[in-house]
């Protein structure tokens, strides 16, 4: 498999696999969520690249760093951590830290959309650290922390923060920081009307090391067997950590317990496979962790409010408001 070179300055960008070529990124014969390792450069403060629908770096995952996300070309439909949306052209987000997300274009099979995304990237670490020394910073403070809950943008923010986002993945230096300081102004002073909080308020904040540590090694043993079997037991040991202990600390990490975190991620994961495929609502329950089908459907209608049948059967304006969870709705066509 070739590699070519990214744009603006990105790393080297694998083109696409040939096994899952057709199908969504994230929908594969294995579905897996997978905690994305972003290396630090010794010259950027920030990662600023494009990237090409489907393509090796698309898929269900996660990351500790910030990521503002713009979708320049295709509709689809995205997740954000329980919240299961729709976007087009000039979709703009910004995604917190560890917040679960994807975006999945209706491509006919076969089909790629170059550059379809345009993506920053940057750690909490470096930008706390630069509050400390540009206290105009501080403004952003608020935005960041939403984001650990996701935010879409619309309206007048979206598309001049489309325009700036374009121009910080054409730029470097001093300039590009420059256009990611713009962004973030824009997102920091968005009219209520222009943003809206997706997810739900689901990932707490660590409170020390030992909550920080127990967070990370459970959400990644959880992405990584999610069809599979997963023990608190084998949790705590990957985490080097008692039982007790290693469920105090991530309750403190994620803000709930390690089977409700578990839950809800497979039923998430669920409500994506019902929105965007016409598998079978046993084979979606396998997909997403559940053997037992009458398992899956009490979970699914105690997280969601109806069963998986009733939930793909119905229309957008039956649905419940996304108070009670999000609607899962496939683009429009033009």
């Amino acid at each position: 498999m070739g590699n070519r070179p990214g744009p603006a300055g990105g790393p080297p960008r694998a083109e696409d696999p040939p096994s899952d070529r057709g199908l969504p990124a994230g929908l594969s014969s294995t579905p897996t969520l997978r905690r994305e390792v972003i290396p630090p450069h010794p010259q950027a403060s920030v990662r600023v690249l494009t990237h090409d629908f489907p393509s090796e770096i698309c898929g269900w995952g996660y990351h500790p760093e910030y990521e503002i996300h713009l979708i320049t070309k295709t509709r689809g439909s995205f997740i954000a951590g329980d919240h299961i949306g729709t976007f087009a052209p000039g979709h703009v987000s910004l995604m917190g830290p560890n917040l679960p997300h994807d975006w999945v274009s209706d491509l006919a099979e076969g089909q790629v959309a170059v550059d379809r995304d345009a993506v920053i990237q940057f750690s909490d670490e470096w930008i706390r650290g630069a509050m400390e020394h540009l206290p105009e910073l501080a403004e952003v403070s608020e935005v960041l922390n939403r984001s650990t809950r996701g935010l879409v943008f619309s309206g007048a923010t979206a598309w001049r923060a489309a325009e700036t986002i374009l121009a910080c993945v054409h730029s470097s230096g001093v300039e590009r920081l420059g256009h990611l300081f713009k962004v973030l102004s824009l997102f920091a002073h968005a009219p209520s009307d222009e943003y809206e909080v997706v997810a739900s308020e689901w990932l707490g904040r660590p409170t020390d090391a030992a909550a920080r540590d127990a967070g990370e090694a459970g959400l990644s043993y959880i992405f990584e067997n999610l069809t599979g079997d997963i023990r608190l037991s084998t949790a705590a040991r990957v985490a080097y950590m008692s039982e007790p202990t290693f469920s105090k600390y991530f309750k403190a990490a994620t803000g709930m317990t390690f089977s409700n975190m578990v839950k809800k991620l497979r039923i998430a994961y669920a409500r994506r496979l019902l929105d965007t495929t016409e598998h079978p609502v046993s084979q979606v329950a396998t997909m997403s962790g559940y053997h037992n089908i009458a398992n899956f459907n009490r979970q699914f209608l105690a997280e969601v409010g109806t069963t998986p049948t009733v939930y793909r059967r119905l229309e957008s304006a039956q649905k419940p408001p996304p108070e009670l969870f999000s609607l899962g709705l496939r683009a429009p066509s033009d």
